[in-house]
This record gives C-alpha cells, sequence and structure tokens, in this order.
C-alpha cells in the first residue's frame, strides 16, 4: 500500500506503567527511519489534550531524552482518563488532525483507550480523510484481551515479588506466631499482579511466603481465610497475604469499593487490605495486623524494572510504525510468545474491535485446588516476563530521569470546550 506523507501523533492514555515510555521512544526512533514521516508530534494528556490542540515538537527533543525515555516511569506526554462523549468531540479530534496533516495516529493505552482509537479510526474513513491508527497495548493489570501480554506487567509484579521477599525478612524478624501482613495490589477486575507475587517463593520453600493470595476470580470466602490464616499462623511465625483491589465476595461485591466511579463508570477501589485487616483482627484473638497498600508506587517503581518488559515496550512501539507505514489501521500490536522451550516474543496485530472493552481473566487452571496459590502453569508463563534489570542512571544518589521539553506546536483552531 502507498505510503501517506504527512505527520505523526502519539498520545498516551489511562493509568501509566514503569515502561510506557519505552514505547514512546519506540515510535520516535523508529518514526525517524521514514521519509515519509515529516513531523512527530506527542499530545499532551492523551485525548483531553488533542481536543484542545495542545501538541508538542517530539522531533524536537534530544537524542539523548529520548534515549533516557526507555527508563523513566510515569507517561512523559501526560496522561487523561477522559471520555470522548459526544460526537462533536470525535469531530473535533479529526479537525485537529486535518490543521496538524496527522497522517499516522499512535494511542497508548488499555481497553477503553483501544475502544477510543477504533472511534476514531471509523470516523476518519467515514469522512474520507486518510488516517492510519495504530493502538500500542499498555496496563500493569494484563488483562487485554488477545495479547499474551501486556508491556508493564512484567514489571509491577517484578517489583512486587521483590516487595514481598524484602517484607518477609522483616516480618520474620518480628513475628511470634501472631502478626499478619497484608500487602493490597491493583487489579481491578483480573488477579494478574497479586498472583505474580507467588514469584517470590523459592522452589525449594513451598512454604516461603505470599502464604495466601486472593483474587478477584475466586469469590472471597471468610471462614475459609480465617482458618488458613490460623493454620498458617501455627506453622509459621508470621503469615503474609497478597490481596488484590477487586476482591468479590460470591455475590459480586467487592469486599471494598467507593460508591464514585472514574470516567468510564468503573468504580473507585481501594481498602480490600484494611477490610481484610479488619475481618482477621476481629476474628483471630491476639493476633496483630499490618497493612500495606503500595498504590502507585507498585506501576511507577522503574528501579525494579523488568529488562524484558522495557525492551518489549520499546519493540511494541516500532511495530506500531512500522505495520502505519506498510498500511496497517485500526489495530492493535500484540505480543505474542514463542513456541519454543526458550523464551521469545515478537509483535503481531489484531482489530482494534476485537481488544475493546473485553477483560482477560486469570486462568482457572492456574490456580491450585486450594484457591489461595498459583501453580507450575502460571510460573512458567510469568517467569520469562520479569527478567532483566534497568540501567538507570543516577545523579547524587537518586535517580535521573528523562525531562522532555516539550516546545509546543502551534495552534491553528478555535479553543474548544471539554
Amino acid at each position: 500500500m502507498t505510503e501517506l506523507v504527512g505527520n505523526v501523533l502519539v498520545g498516551q492514555s489511562g493509568g501509566p506503567t514503569s515502561v510506557i515510555n519505552a514505547s514512546v521512544a519506540g515510535i520516535v526512533t523508529e518514526a525517524l527511519n521514514h521519509a515519509c514521516i515529516e513531523e512527530i508530534y506527542g499530545g499532551l494528556n492523551g485525548v483531553l489534550g488533542i481536543l484542545q490542540e495542545e501538541l508538542i515538537d517530539l522531533a524536537s527533543e534530544s537524542q539523548q531524552q529520548i534515549r533516557a525515555l526507555r527508563h523513566t516511569p510515569g507517561a512523559a506526554l501526560g496522561t487523561c482518563r477522559y471520555k470522548l462523549k459526544k460526537q462533536q468531540d470525535f469531530e473535533r479530534i479529526i479537525d485537529v488532525f486535518k490543521a496538524h496533516n496527522i497522517r499516522y495516529f499512535f494511542y497508548l493505552g488499555g481497553g477503553d483507550s483501544q475502544d477510543t482509537a477504533d472511534k476514531i479510526a471509523k470516523l476518519a474513513q467515514t469522512q474520507g480523510y486518510e488516517l492510519r491508527v495504530i493502538g500500542v497495548p499498555k496496563t500493569i493489570d494484563n488483562d487485554l484481551a488477545v495479547t499474551d501480554h501486556c508491556p508493564g506487567y512484567g514489571s509491577v509484579v517484578k517489583y512486587l515479588a521483590t516487595a514481598v521477599r524484602e517484607m518477609a525478612c522483616d516480618n520474620e524478624a518480628m513475628g511470634q506466631g501472631d502478626l499478619v501482613s497484608i500487602i493490597e495490589a491493583m487489579g481491578r477486575s483480573a488477579g494478574w499482579i497479586a498472583a505474580g507475587s507467588s514469584l517470590a517463593k523459592r522452589r525449594d520453600h513451598p512454604h516461603d511466603p505470599p502464604h495466601i493470595i486472593l483474587l478477584p476470580e475466586m469469590p472471597f470466602n471468610q471462614q475459609k481465610v480465617l482458618d488458613e490464616v490460623r493454620r498458617i499462623l501455627k506453622r509459621d511465625r508470621f503469615c503474609l497475604i497478597v490481596v488484590a483491589e477487586g476482591l468479590v465476595d460470591a455475590d459480586g461485591n467487592y469486599l471494598a469499593a467507593d460508591a464514585a466511579t472514574d470516567a468510564f463508570g468503573h468504580a473507585r477501589l481501594g481498602g480490600a487490605g484494611d477490610a481484610l485487616g479488619e475481618i482477621i483482627e476481629s476474628n483471630i484473638p491476639g493476633v496483630k495486623v499490618r497493612v500495606a497498600r503500595p498504590g502507585l508506587i507498585q506501576r511507577s517503581a522503574a528501579h525494579c524494572a523488568s529488562k524484558t518488559d522495557s525492551d518489549e515496550a520499546f519493540l511494541a512501539g516500532q511495530a506500531a510504525v512500522r505495520a502505519a507505514i506498510a498500511g496497517e489501521t485500526d489495530k492493535m500490536v500484540t505480543l505474542v510468545r514463542g513456541e519454543t522451550d526458550h523464551y521469545t516474543c515478537e509483535t503481531g496485530l489484531v482489530p482494534l474491535g476485537d481488544i475493546a472493552n473485553g477483560v482477560k481473566k486469570l486462568p482457572r487452571e492456574w490456580i491450585n485446588e486450594d484457591g489461595v496459590s498459583m501453580n507450575f502453569q502460571f510460573l512458567r508463563y510469568v517467569q520469562p516476563l520479569i527478567q532483566g534489570e534497568i540501567v538507570v542512571p543516577h545523579d547524587n544518589g537518586v535517580p535521573n530521569y528523562a525531562r522532555l521539553d516539550r516546545m509546543a506546536v502551534d495552534k491553528s483552531l478555535p479553543p474548544y470546550e471539554v
């Protein structure tokens, strides 16, 4: 298919990860290799910034800063959870594209973001505007359909497993068979992150923490969990539990959630660890409960990021550009695991419509019969994703991350109210 001559626009959306900027670096690095691409722009704060025509010139950034994106957490372009609500919003997006001759649009995000990208692509086609739209996967939750795994997931579970091992050292020193520690992991609808904490177990030490993993896929059974805690405290000096924030009971009700929802109608979660702690303290006399909520730390801990994860995020960005140049559109890049014993990963493409708003659950067969631990099938799946360490440069003893100049692109359209 004929190459389109014009400009690139990159946007980031949803919760950041420790490697989402590596995908931006992959897009910019690859885009610079193609003569048909004239300018490379970034949209500040996702579609919210695009609506307001807030674009920056990524091609003007130093190559040093673009390279530094590969070890920088957060979203260097800014992000948002803004939902395009009305037809006028989508038409404004296309107007901005036309004003700046955007012919290639790359949107980094999860299911809701890919749904937005799909709708933008279809509107451009309806208007006869030549535009190629490629989504790049991003979510620590690892719950996007079709792709084997998501950039960001390997790093968050590497961090969580590290935190479990370190906390276990502390708990073993302090516990006398009366200490319960709870770590609340992110994970709204699927337990991939909490399950990844099982990587903290040593192969020849089956009783290593986490002793209990509570997943959204397994309805919370209060009596069963209390019995398990009592059993572990009789055996060990402490009990360490990892609970997913999206833990639900048998009726599908969250153990803890706010009444408020976000822009996409999702419940605002948080507090499952505290709720579980109260249950344990009120039912097991004499026990001391400590709750840790890593929160945003678990997704921004670039100092503990997986090199495999970062390299694959960069690869996904490169693949998005190559696919668009080759004529693909309305697709999302996927990560495809090789079928050999030695781990390999390539990229593929799937229609955006196959991704939008779907949720990939943790397979039940990867959870042990006890419902609170993971088996070898899961470990075989997740182990390769945490391999390797990112080398983060330091300045005066603390990490030195990229800071883009964010040179603004001149606006040419009237202001837009959002």
